[in-house]
């Protein structure tokens, strides 16, 4: 099986002014996902919009400030949504499937890989998986351009060939969309220090968050293209190589899946500075880190969580799983091992 393409849509892509479904832009991208799958690539498709969708069911008009508002606009908009895509690929003769992810399904190795298996399985029946966060039960996960967030991992997850973040402009701009001289970056290189950078207006209206996740994507190996989703087509120029949109190249190493979930999906619980010659140890000679090496540890975790590695410099050059708790570190027996090289990951 090929490895899948990954399609990112945002909420404005899915819904209109009076929040109505935008099925011609749907029926669109349909098209082109179906055409896509029936050549043998398969596709997964993370759709924002249920919250959008939900709030005239709500009487409201507005995005609601309280969290079980927020819920219940969720829980009534993914109906919607989920029939918006049935319906749109359904017309292609492709099955659309619902899988609805919290960053706890991330976190966990186990149900991590449930998630994957169940990708596979889909991908292997032909079938289109819609993916959103599954805002009905998440708490603090409800976040505005979090999808970008969950596209990133779900490529990563899926070993994507490439990811897609479809967006109502043509790219990462050189200036704030409608400002005068504003002109599409090509280039992801540029783009990362034009966003990034901190001077540039760019990192307004949810830009920022599709280039923190093409680094993402990146990282894994990943090239990610941010690209205008409004337009007869969109999939198959970007699949065929034209220039389309802000191109992302992917990192030049690529880490086993194991590392890769440890990296992007794996939460931090703690932190653990090292000297210079644990430091020098972990990166140059592949070691494990030992209690020895460690001169401050912080936060609470236990056995099995994940911590971060920081250098003498300050700066985090690692991540690993703690082969035993922070209370049992705290009191730096010389031969214990805090991580094992088997379970660490270097940035």
């Amino acid at each position: 099986m090929k490895r899948p393409l990954v399609v990112k849509l945002g909420t404005s892509l899915i819904v209109g002014p009076r929040s109505q479904v935008r099925r011609s832009v749907l029926r669109d991208r349909a098209r082109e996902i179906a055409s896509v799958v029936r050549d043998g690539t398969p596709v997964c498709v993370v759709s924002s919009g249920a919250i959008a969708l939900g709030l005239p069911r709500l009487g409201l008009t507005r995005r609601p400030r309280s969290m079980p508002k927020l819920q219940a606009a969720s829980a009534l908009g993914q109906a919607r949504l989920q029939a918006a895509w049935d319906d749109a690929l359904g017309a292609e003769g492709i099955a659309a499937a619902q899988i609805l992810l919290t960053a706890t399904d991330v976190s966990e190795r186990a149900t991590y890989l449930h998630a994957r298996n169940a990708l596979n399985a889909l991908f292997e029946l032909g079938a289109v998986p819609i993916v959103n966060e599954n805002d009905a039960t998440a708490t603090d996960e409800i976040t505005f351009g979090d999808n970008d967030a969950l596209a990133a991992q779900i490529a990563v997850l899926a070993r994507a060939r490439l990811l897609v973040l479809l967006t109502e402009v043509e790219g990462v701009l050189s200036r704030a969309p409608g400002t005068p001289g504003a002109r599409l970056i090509a280039d992801g290189s540029i783009a990362r220090n034009a966003v990034l950078g901190g001077a540039s207006p760019l990192g307004k209206g949810g830009m920022r968050s599709k280039v923190l996740a093409a680094e993402v994507a990146a990282a894994a190996g990943i090239p990610t293209v941010i690209a205008a989703g409004a337009t007869k087509e969109v999939l198959e120029p970007i699949l065929a190589g034209e220039p389309r949109g802000t191109r992302f190249a992917p990192g030049e190493r690529t880490p086993s899946a194991f590392k890769l979930w440890l990296r992007f999906g794996k939460p931090v619980s703690g932190r653990l500075r090292v000297d210079e010659g644990a430091a020098r140890a972990l990166t140059g000679d592949g070691a494990s880190l030992l209690a020895v090496g460690i001169v401050r540890c912080e936060g609470r975790f236990v056995a099995g969580d994940g911590v971060e590695l920081v250098g003498p410099d300050g700066v985090a050059f690692a991540k690993g799983i703690a082969s035993v708790g922070a209370a049992e570190l705290r009191r730096r027996p010389r031969g214990l091992e805090a991580v094992h090289r088997d379970r660490l990951v270097l940035y």
